[in-house]
């Protein structure tokens, strides 16, 4: 089994990290769509994200991109912008169990994609892991019991289905180029500022106005944590590894979830939740492993090869 390089044991846990972010969003984002709409949600969130993050780049100098990759960053924005809408909009009209559940089936799509454009099919055993996630997604919300699917739930399995396309996009599109890791970032949240901002129209300045000290911290929480700070560290993770790897990491969200929802919320869990947990951690390290040592084997095989073409010439 090849030894881990230093690099990939800090691309996990930052993955890791933006997994707790985004597990700990789903409450911020449900209480602050109750009190202001979906639209201007997302609008405020992204427009606090792309202020933040603007400083930080006119601070750091950095440069912007452009030509290919002013074009790829804007077309990342636009899915960015989806993922996040789409996904506000079916939790604010579904429960946060089934939610939970949904936005997982990320783990199904994203390898599938990868494999189809890199035209290298994972091991079964891989596949085999991701279902044995999706399961423990299924444990773990069952204990509060599952309904018949609304369109709520529709909603999500499309930010499901988006979230796959853009984490395989962004590794594919952006790996390789030189363009700053922010400014790529800060295109991606002015894009997304932009759309949301148009669609919330003339609700988002009565939305402001109707904000208490409660709501500005979830509006903080969500621009400055879960789109600044999970932005940056996914699109720089998944340009030093595979989709695939990034997506099962990240897959750990519903876990965190709960954990947020017990010590925060107040929440309970029963036996079979505990279990639904420990399945998902357990599925996606196994998945994580699998997928490294065949990232390393397809690496090694083209050396392999000319090594014996030149032993043969």
């Amino acid at each position: 089994m090849p030894r881990r390089h230093p690099l990939d044991l800090l691309v996990d846990v930052l993955l890791i990290a933006v997994a707790a972010v985004w597990g700990a969003s789903f409450v911020a984002a449900k209480s602050l769509a109750l009190d202001i709409g979906v639209a201007p949600a997302v609008a405020l969130r992204f427009l606090v994200a792309a202020v933040a993050l603007g400083l930080i780049c006119a601070a750091r100098r950095e440069r912007m991109p452009r030509g290919r990759g002013l074009a790829v960053a804007v077309v990342l924005g636009f899915s960015q912008a989806a993922i996040i809408g789409l996904e506000t909009w079916g939790v604010h009209l579904t429960s946060a169990t089934n939610a939970g559940l949904l936005i997982s089936l990320a783990l199904i799509f994203t390898p599938v994609l990868e494999s189809l454009a890199a035209r290298s099919w994972l091991p079964r055993s891989y596949f085999v892991a991701a279902v044995a996630a999706v399961v423990g997604v299924a444990l773990l919300v069952s204990d509060g019991g599952l309904r018949m699917p609304n369109a709520g739930d529709a909603l999500v399995v499309a930010a499901a289905v988006v979230r796959a396309f853009h984490v395989t996009a962004s590794a594919r599109l952006t790996r390789g180029r030189d363009d700053s890791t922010l400014a790529v970032v800060l295109v991606q949240l002015i894009v997304c500022a932009a759309t949301a901002s148009l669609v919330a129209g003339a609700e988002l300045p009565a939305a402001v106005a109707r904000l208490d000290v409660f709501g500005w911290a979830n509006v903080l929480f969500l621009g400055l944590m879960c789109s600044v700070f999970a932005f940056v560290v996914q699109l720089w993770a998944v340009r030093r590894t595979s989709a695939t790897r990034a997506s099962i990491l990240m897959g750990t969200e519903p876990v965190w979830a709960l954990l947020v929802g017990i010590v925060l919320g107040g929440e309970s869990v029963g036996a079979v939740g505990l279990l639904g947990a420990a399945l998902i951690v357990a599925a996606s390290y196994a998945g994580q492993a699998i997928e490294r040592r065949h990232r390393h084997r397809a690496l090694e095989a083209p050396v392999a090869q000319l090594n014996s073409e030149s032993v043969q010439a």
